[in-house]
């Protein structure tokens, strides 16, 4: 019997390059899994009005954990044409099946080192060592929104003086979508911040928010962040606005450790670090609950490249060194990552996007290579 049961889910597009290169890696360094395929992804929303079939999630609750490819979404009009014709009209609703599932499952913490390996021509710097934690249920990405917006809801809102200047708009002319805080999910992930500078040797965390003018949620997360800075007195505490944070991460990256934000936040921000490494070929995230993870790059399907096995598969590479930390396999994740860091510094076996002609496949295996020594 092995000891993993992890889910195997491609998704879309280039989401099944990267995943057979991930497959490469991991077959040759023996890890003792069973790797479960399921249903993820656009066709599925096209055949059945569901990216995310009810047979898959029955599937991740059997899992230790997941390994994600790409996925594909698309405005809601146009998901809605690209159904079955026997499918439309029957009131489905396209959703992200990656929000979905973060939400499904708690995965509450969003974990994106961004670290620039030498050698990497794309590198903006290379001394750059970034951790962004991002909280991953809540706030703008909850999903609770409104077009048109119901009577009850406005007439609620109305108790906000600042609602008035909104009170001759139509209904169907107003779009609302919420922010939406919990005090436990700002501890939560500020938490899980300070925890990982303390066991990692880092020296400050950044909270990026914008509590001058979001008072109410932001201000929930910096009131937080203080309090709990309080219990790692070696760890400094930053606050900075995040359109300033996008400044000084052009400016100065080197001088951040690790960065911690809300949901639409983090997203911005984490991608913007990806690009000082070397852009989202070489992002890497894992999705963290409390029993469950689920690791993925952050790049999307890319479809125009979908079957070429052209893109670069570090990100999914990098994604599978997060998954061996998370199950506990330190030493495989360590050289795993030494592998990687190898084949960047010596540059004979490169995708397009590092000015070469290698394939996915073909980086994946010479991975493999150094991995094996």
């Amino acid at each position: 019997m092995t000891r993993y049961k992890i889910a195997w889910l491609p998704g879309d597009g280039v989401g099944n390059d990267v995943m057979d290169a991930a497959r490469i890696v991991l077959d040759r360094i023996d890890l003792d899994a069973e790797y479960i395929p399921g249903d993820v992804g656009w066709e599925f929303w096209k055949k059945e009005g569901n990216p995310l079939p009810e047979r898959t999630i029955d599937l991740l609750r059997k899992c230790d954990c997941c390994l994600f490819g790409a996925i594909t979404s698309k405005p809601k009009d146009e998901a809605q044409k690209e159904l079955a014709p026997e499918l439309q009209g029957k009131g489905f609703v396209y959703s992200s099946p990656i929000v979905r599932l973060r939400q499904l499952l708690n995965l509450h913490t969003n974990l994106r080192p961004c670290k620039a390996f030498p050698g990497n021509p794309l590198n903006y710097r290379d001394d750059i060592d970034i951790v962004v934690f991002r909280e991953n249920t809540e706030g703008l990405y909850a999903g609770v929104e409104f077009h048109p917006v119901p009577k009850n809801v406005f007439d609620a809102l109305m108790v906000h003086p600042k609602m008035k200047k909104f009170e001759k708009t139509s209904l169907n002319d107003l779009a609302i979508s919420t922010r939406i805080f919990t005090r436990k999910a700002c501890q939560n992930i500020i938490r899980q911040a300070f925890e990982y500078a303390k066991a990692h040797g880092r020296k400050s965390v950044t909270v990026v928010e914008k509590p001058n003018v979001i008072r109410e949620t932001s201000g929930l997360m910096i009131q937080e962040a203080r309090e709990i800075a309080k219990d790692y007195p070696g760890i400094e505490l930053w606050e900075i606005n995040v359109d300033a944070m996008c400044m000084w991460l052009v400016k100065n990256p080197q001088e951040y450790d690790v960065l911690v934000a809300s949901n639409m936040f983090g997203d911005i921000i984490s991608d913007l670090c990806a690009q000082l490494v070397g852009g989202l070929g070489f992002a890497a995230s894992g999705n963290i609950g409390d029993d469950f993870a689920l690791f993925e790059p952050t790049h999307g399907s890319a479809p125009k490249y979908a079957g070429q096995y052209k893109v670069n598969p570090t990100a999914m590479l990098l994604s599978v060194k997060l998954m061996l930390d998370w199950l506990g396999e330190k030493e495989k994740a360590n050289r795993l990552e030494q592998a990687i860091a190898t084949v960047i510094k010596e540059g004979r076996v490169k995708t397009y996007d590092l000015g070469g002609n290698n394939t996915t496949l073909e980086v994946a295996e010479e991975v493999a290579r150094k991995y094996e020594g």
